[in-house]
This record gives structure tokens, sequence and C-alpha cells, in this order.
């Protein structure tokens, strides 16, 4: 539970679904999938609201039941979900295949056109959601995800700078999201001061 005055966190990033089988058994072999909330982004907000500090969490999902659990998800950790935006088809998703160990697993994304990819940038008054805020977290992840994000994220961390907050960025590349581009030109104005 966050103290009342605790610092104020803010993060930004794709909230996620993930679905896989349960113990080891292959991704499209088992009968059943067992579902999963998470991100980078929203990992970071629940682990910090974990340890009592205020996290509003900034993100887009689609307005159906899959959209609503996510945000109930994060709002039983304790999350704050003032800032999550409403719009868009599909939930991104992710499914993982367990291994018996970080080599053998395998991860397959389907997050392409997902409501988060299809952000529009100039939807998020960024002075009013950090107002207050004593830290910005993000990830590279985010600017992988299409125009949209990128743009969000530059933007966020341009005010975010301006205002004296500080920013972390956990560069956390995933090659596949890049799809051949090449991430440098996008991460580098964002991880440099």
């Amino acid at each position: 539970m966050t103290r009342a005055g605790a610092p104020r966190v803010v993060t930004f990033g794709e909230l996620l679904l993930r679905l896989s089988p349960p113990d080891e058994e292959r991704l499209l072999a088992s009968p059943e999938l067992l579902t999963f909330w998470g991100g980078a982004e929203a990992n970071v907000a629940v682990g910090l609201s974990h340890l009592g500090v205020r996290c509003d969490y900034v993100t887009r999902v689609p307005a159906n039941p899959i959209g609503d659990a996510g945000i109930d998800a994060l709002r039983h950790e304790g999350v704050g979900t003032e800032w999550i935006q409403r719009g868009g088809e599909r939930m991104g998703l992710y499914f993982v295949e367990p291994g018996r160990d970080l080599r053998t697993m395998r991860v397959v994304y389907d997050r392409a056109g997902s409501a988060f990819a299809r952000l529009d940038p100039a939807s998020l008054d960024w002075s009013a959601v950090l107002a207050g805020a004593e830290h910005f977290h993000a990830s590279g992840i985010t600017p992988a995800l299409g125009e949209g994000p990128a743009a969000a994220l530059a933007d966020a961390v341009a005010r975010a700078r301006a205002q004296g907050t500080p920013v972390s960025l956990d560069l956390n590349y995933r090659e596949a999201l890049w799809r051949g581009r090449d991430p440098q030109p996008v991460i580098e104005p964002l991880a440099s001061r």
C-alpha cells in the first residue's frame, strides 16, 4: 500500500497480456494457457508500489473487457491508473514457452497494431502527467513499437528533463521488435542528457 506523501514515480510503456502453457509444456501442444499481466514498465510500477512508492502508469489499452481486466490488475497492485488511455482494438500479447533455463525459453510477440502501438503522441499532456512527479521511468522497448510510442516517449523525456525530473531508461533491447531497424538513432537521444 502506498503511503500518503510518498514520492511519486511515473512509468510509461505497453501493458501486455502474457499467455503461457503450464509447467514445461510446449506452447501449441498444450490444451491450456495461463494468463499473466506484464510489461517492463508495468512490472516496475507494481514493484515500486509494493515498496510503498506512489506510482502512476501511463499506457493505452483497448476499451473492452481485456483492457478492463488489465487496469483492474494494476489497481489491485496499488498502481495509479488515472493516465491510462482507452482506445484501439487489441491488447498487446506475448506467448512464453517455459524452458529449463533462460536459453531454452521461447518468447513470441503479438504486438503489431495493438492499442499502445497506435498511440497518438498528441493525446498525452505530459505537463499534467508529470506534475509533481519525482521520477520518470521508461524502457527502450517503447520506441520499438511504432512512431506514436517513440514520439510520445521523446516528448515525455523532454518534458521531464525540462522540469528537472530525473529520468531512467532501461535500454531493454528486443531484437524481434526492431525488425531490422537500427535503434541507435532513436535510443541515443533518449539516453543522453
